[in-house]
């Protein structure tokens, strides 16, 4: 990473991964093999990718002076001084005008979901990154509008499961990387103020209830149908059915897997690189992909 230009190392490409959710939809919908459909996520995919790093490098610019002291963000582009902050806010509003001409000239259904992207981004970086539990919300509701637009963009109806999910999941994530921040960094870090108020046992409890509804939501999925809850939409039509529900072990190992990544190897700080890269978790996820694939496709 660090042998990439300056303005490159900026923009996060490793993040991008974090924008793969907006094939969520798509392949629950069962229609994963439909060339048009496929082509509307990628082209959500890209916008996506366009509005996040126009964020990280808004986000970078604000941050310059308190990453200058921080052990790992020090290494940042601006930070570091190899990127200068005019360079970077013209990129970033840039890559944000790119996101919504393509968005609106291909995929105007996702149109509101870029613009409320990087309204909601913009006014975490200057103000609520700093609100102790808002600052998670935010995160969780950028999650959502990426799972939201690829719904959108694909045209099919929206799933109220699907919404409790990535919202659980995504909450669970981020208070996950709390607190593996304050496990690196230590409760009485002075360059994350925030971290401060998230020290002690209450960020536990948090992480407790956030990671048990996950999986009740999630095993209720798997074993409601959806008639009986009057859901006649197409993303629900799975539910209740045989063979879902043994995608809940996948789920439940998956979870408790990530959170002894984090209590006890202090990993979680960036959370898209430890779920590529552990070795079990990876398995993991093609095991769940696995079943879901005979399911959707060839149950």
């Amino acid at each position: 990473m660090d042998s990439m230009p300056p303005l490159l190392r900026a923009l996060r490409p490793r993040q991008w991964s974090k924008n793969l959710v907006v094939f969520i939809g798509l392949a629950f919908s069962g229609e994963v093999t439909n060339i048009n459909l496929l082509t509307n996520a990628a082209v959500a995919f890209l916008c996506f990718c366009c509005a996040a790093s126009a964020i990280y490098l808004i986000n970078d610019v604000l941050d310059r002076e308190r990453d200058k002291v921080h052990p790992i963000k020090c290494q940042r582009a601006i930070a570091s001084g190899a990127l200068s902050p005019k360079a970077a806010v013209v990129c970033a509003l840039l890559l944000a005008v790119a996101a919504f001409l393509i968005s609106s000239q291909y995929l105007p259904p996702i149109t509101k979901a870029i613009g409320g992207y990087l309204l909601l981004q913009v006014i975490y970086s200057a103000r609520l990154k700093h609100v102790v539990i808002l600052d998670v919300f935010c995160i969780a509701t950028g999650f959502l509008l990426r799972v939201l637009a690829g719904v959108w963009a694909i045209g099919v109806p929206l799933s109220p499961w699907l919404v409790a999910c990535s919202v659980e999941i995504a909450l669970f994530l981020a208070l996950c990387k709390r607190k593996a921040e304050l496990l690196a960094l230590g409760e009485d870090s002075k360059t994350r103020p925030l971290l401060e108020k998230y020290a002690g046992p209450g960020l536990d409890l948090m992480i407790a209830v956030v990671a048990s509804s996950t999986v009740v939501t999630y095993a209720l999925y798997t074993l409601l149908p959806s008639t009986l809850l009057q859901l006649e939409v197409a993303l629900d039509s799975r539910a209740g059915q045989p063979g879902m529900v043994w995608t809940l072990p996948f789920v439940l190992y998956g979870m408790l897997r990530y959170l002894h990544l984090v209590y006890r190897q202090d990993l979680g700080q960036n959370p898209n690189r430890v779920l590529l890269t552990d070795i079990p978790l990876l398995i993991t996820l093609l095991g769940y992909l696995g079943v879901v694939a005979k399911v959707v496709y060839l149950g």
